[in-house]
């Protein structure tokens, strides 16, 4: 089969306009069957802590770290493109994790992804997130749910609706398995609901700008050694960079130098 040319302006568009774009085969079914494999031991024994986090969801954080297939998905080059043009060179994974919806679970909060960024709004977003379908998402199963066009509200406006209005504005974001849903950081969405009798597993990576404090803090979340194994690209991501003029340095160096052979921190020597 051939693949779908990926445009990249209209996705591009659709982000801007919009607040979303869906990659509908942004992950075959061999990489699909390996996110399940690698994810099977950690699921099936550990629900949520509270509400938001889904008392009937699971979730597997530092997802990045836990298999080849994530790293290669993290960087996946068509999200990368996209994410390019609205962000500022040397962005940073901010958030790398697997979520299953079991049936039962309740829909959650409407919420923005970076809303704990405190500036005001609106603003450009300070961060954008993916969605990957490892199980199809449809209308009944838990499908993300989102408010079209929220990303440019104001505080105000977000302050002034009526809760019920907003919660009539939210469309499930269907799409096959493989499929993956891009949004802005500052667009309202949720969790949905499963009404269905079976899970509905994802994973989702966040992304943010390279001088904004990040959700997992990767350099204590990804052993060294696992750091020291991935692409350079991927090193960038988790923050093993420097956004000029010196943030991120290591005591006056590099941080990719802490990955060398031999490496003594020099508070240590």
């Amino acid at each position: 089969m051939t693949p779908t040319p990926f445009d990249i302006e209209a996705h591009v568009q659709r982000l801007t306009q919009d607040g979303y774009t869906i990659i509908e085969d942004f992950a075959d079914a061999d990489a699909l069957g390996e996110a399940r494999q690698a994810l099977a031991p950690h699921l099936g024994s550990h629900h949520g802590r509270n509400i938001f986090e889904g008392l009937a969801t699971e979730r597997v954080y530092t997802l990045v770290a836990r298999g080849p297939v994530f790293e290669r998905l993290t960087e996946e080059p068509r999200l990368l493109a996209l994410l390019d043009h609205f962000l500022q060179p040397g962005y940073l994974l901010t958030a790398s994790q697997a979520i299953c919806i079991y049936p039962g679970e309740v829909a959650q909060g409407v919420h923005s992804d970076d809303g704990f960024y405190r500036q005001p709004r609106p603003r450009p977003a300070i961060s954008l997130s993916m969605i990957g379908a490892i199980d199809a998402f449809t209308d009944t199963n838990g499908a993300t749910d989102i408010i079209p066009g929220s990303h440019t509200w104001s505080d105000e406006k977000l302050a002034t609706i009526d809760p019920r209005e907003a919660i009539g504005m939210l469309r499930p974001v269907t799409m096959p398995a493989g499929g993956a849903v891009i949004f802005q950081g500052t667009l309202l969405h949720r969790g949905g609901a499963n009404r269905s009798q079976a899970p509905r597993l994802a994973y989702t990576n966040q992304y943010c700008e390279p001088w904004g404090r990040t959700q997992e803090n990767f350099y204590l979340g990804v052993p060294r050694e696992r750091a020291k194994a991935m692409s350079p690209r991927l090193q960038n991501l988790l923050g093993y960079n420097i956004w000029p003029p010196f943030m991120g340095q290591v005591t006056g160096s590099h941080p990719l130098k802490s990955l060398e052979d031999g490496w003594i921190a020099p508070v240590d020597r």
